[in-house]
């Protein structure tokens, strides 16, 4: 059987894990460019019974799945994508498995942003290295400032304790926060998004994308903000109305953004997130480390043994 490791851009898929549990039985090819058609991805595929895909980087709607006759096992890391039409896979026989993913890389990457706003770290460097002034910016203190969070979950809550730790004032806000879990917390529970928006230094977006938080912040949320506030999205993109937060950006209406989830993934070159102003960007980082990366490989290769073995395990759907 021949398996197909999807946007491995690093190419360290089958350097993480040991694949030789399966490579008596199965030809593994890692891709490291990522298709941006469904055509390309079609044609790419068409030789492969087993695929690997990152994330909720690439969809698997039906009308994907009826381009792979050949297609038996799909394997997803983590435990939750969206983007997988689950009835089409049954339909054309294919069975999907997922594995663990590590919350702690997209806290710490949280964590990076903020401070990397608050401190102008990218400007100070880029002025250092270059032979620019010494000296550009007056850093935002973090010590006795309010930070918001919209979602306390898994993730939510860590960033939280590790904001307490700076000394920082914390509340959150959420559909179904309630004030028991918020005190066990240790973080003030807000009435309102709008009271959040409007009374933090600092706003982190820890939600789950889905059809109460698409587009929950648009234009009239983000005029809520404080012109020396900072938004941070290491969430998913579709939460945040992308063309009102540029124009914020654009239009200084809050001292910055740092952001690591897209409209479109990859991001074209072109993209006006490329060039927005009073932007801290990565390109998806949030997930990506080495241990999460073991995880997900070691995990993919299990899903792959067990699937051959006639036991798949970690079944989604």
């Amino acid at each position: 059987m021949r398996c197909a490791v999807l946007d491995d851009f690093q190419q360290v898929a089958t350097e993480l894990a040991d694949w030789s549990p399966v490579a008596d039985r199965v030809e593994t090819v890692a891709f490291r460019d990522h298709f941006d058609t469904q055509d390309e991805l079609a044609a790419a595929l068409a030789g492969f019974d087993i695929v690997v895909t990152l994330r909720e980087r690439v969809a698997f709607p039906a009308s994907l799945f009826a381009r792979l006759p050949r297609l038996k096992l799909l394997v997803a890391s983590g435990m939750r994508n969206s983007v997988i039409d689950y009835a089409a896979a049954e339909a054309h026989g294919v069975t999907v498995c997922g594995t663990a993913s590590i919350s702690t890389p997209p806290v710490e990457l949280t964590w990076a942003l903020l401070l990397g706003l608050a401190r102008g770290i990218v400007e100070e460097n880029n002025a250092l290295r270059s032979g620019g002034p010494w000296q550009q910016t007056v850093g935002a203190d973090l010590h006795g400032r309010r930070l918001g969070l919209l979602g306390l979950g898994k993730i939510g809550s860590r960033v939280a304790h590790v904001g307490l730790a700076f000394g920082m004032h914390v509340s959150a806000w959420s559909h179904h926060l309630t004030k028991e879990y918020a005190d066990e917390v240790g973080v003030e529970l807000v009435a309102s998004k709008e009271e959040l928006l409007s009374s933090s230094d600092f706003v982190s977006i820890h939600l789950v994308l889905g059809d109460r938080t698409r587009g929950l912040l648009g234009p009239a949320e983000l005029a809520l903000l404080k012109p020396t506030a900072y938004l941070i999205n290491t969430s998913r993109a579709a939460i945040v109305d992308q063309d009102a937060l540029l124009a914020v950006l654009h239009e200084g209406r809050i001292a910055g953004a740092g952001v690591d989830v897209f409209d479109t993934e990859p991001l074209p070159a072109d993209h006006p997130m490329r060039t927005a102003p009073r932007l801290l960007a990565t390109p998806h980082l949030g997930y990506v480390s080495r241990a999460n990366y073991a995880t997900y490989y070691r995990e993919a290769v299990e899903d792959i043994r067990a699937y051959l073995d006639g036991t798949p395990v970690r079944r989604l759907g």
